[in-house]
């Protein structure tokens, strides 16, 4: 009896490309759930069957019926009775699924995720026109402006006051002392919030060079009634007019989007005395090949998102997702700081930076 050979590489890779795609398929549905608001009228109403459902969230049943079959034959939805007519099936959550699929507060919410992919194809034309010329394709073609706030939001809401800003040495008592906050790179401003809510005597200056973000930010802050204590400003950080004097700087995920990061932290140094904190990815120290799966996605989105964007101005340094921590040390030395410290906040995605003046 002979054993079976090794599948070749060739087998193997093309299995892995049907599998990428189908992913991006089923992350496609997910989506369609999310805005036709599927999921959300399961958890109202509990299992259902297709034309129940198709009631419920007001769209077709025909369609109704096909997206629950897909979804249960994916393993997203249960159903009760595989075998009984296909109009009497009753489909429902998944006991669990709700924080993945229907919590915008929870770490555990994925689904803006299929917005990146959807957006893709409204730049690739000019994505693939970038990469013959070397220019770059600006943030705001790309619209996923809603899709990076809701993916950031839950860290925001549930870790930066409670368990991220104490670790940096003084900054708890700092900002329950009252005094000025600036945030770089506020996008619809999350984190702005959750410190204004933390913190009842900080006054928060939050600036972004994205106008559709910002509009965005003082809806959510006067939502959350923070709006006298917030200002959300239209700004580029890299800016040397940009003035003010603050207690602390921020920037959260969004120094290795920029042309020019080292100039933001020129701003940063100048405008404060006290800590420059800076969250950005949790890139490995060094390139390596068959990396896993968190530097695989730091480096799809920098192929397809974060250099591009970074490369639509002139001189742009051309950073990508993938901020090593010494290409920050070098950064920050070059802004006037006196060195780098490494913040001792565990995170999956993220490291955290103490710039010290």
């Amino acid at each position: 009896m002979t054993e079976n050979p090794a599948p070749s590489v060739t087998e193997e890779l093309a299995g892995r490309l049907f599998e990428a795609g189908l992913g991006a398929f089923e992350l496609a549905t997910v989506l369609l759930g999310d805005r036709l608001g599927l999921y959300r009228a399961l958890a109202g109403s509990g299992p259902s069957t297709a034309p129940e459902l198709a009631k419920a969230a007001d769209v077709d049943a025909r369609y109704a019926r096909e997206w629950c079959e897909q979804q249960a034959t994916a393993g997203l939805l249960a159903v009760d009775d595989p075998a009984a007519d296909p109009e009497q099936r009753r489909f429902g959550l998944i006991p669990g699924s709700e924080p993945v699929l229907l919590d915008p507060d929870s770490p555990a919410r994925l689904v803006p995720l299929a917005e990146f992919v959807e957006s893709l194809g409204r730049v690739l034309p000019a994505l693939t026109e970038a990469f013959r010329t070397g220019a770059g394709v600006p943030y705001g073609a790309y619209g996923v402006q809603h899709a990076q706030a809701a993916l950031s939001r839950p860290c925001f809401v549930g870790q930066l006051v409670q368990e991220w800003v104490p670790q940096v040495p003084g900054l708890d008592a700092r900002l329950a002392a009252g005094g000025t906050v600036a945030e770089f790179g506020c996008g619809e401003g999350w984190a702005a919030i959750a410190l204004a809510l933390g913190y009842p005597g900080v006054q928060v200056d939050a600036f972004d060079a994205d106008p559709p973000s910002i509009e965005a930010a003082r809806e959510h802050a006067a939502a959350a009634g923070v709006a006298d204590r917030v200002r959300f400003v239209v700004a580029d950080v890299a800016d040397p007019a940009l003035t003010g004097r603050y207690d602390t700087v921020f920037a959260f995920e969004m120094l290795h989007d920029l042309a020019h990061p080292v100039a933001a932290l020129r701003t940063a140094h100048r405008i404060t005395a006290g800590p420059v904190v800076i969250m950005d990815e949790r890139a490995d120290e060094t390139f390596s090949p068959g990396a896993d799966p968190m530097q695989r996605f730091l480096y799809a989105a920098s192929v397809l998102h974060c250099l591009p964007v970074g490369r639509s101005e002139p001189g742009s340094a051309a950073t990508g997702t993938v901020l090593r921590p010494d290409v920050l040390r070098r950064y920050a030395a070059e802004a006037g700081f006196a060195g780098v410290s490494v913040l001792p906040i565990e995170h999956e995605m993220f490291r955290f930076y103490l710039l010290e003046p």
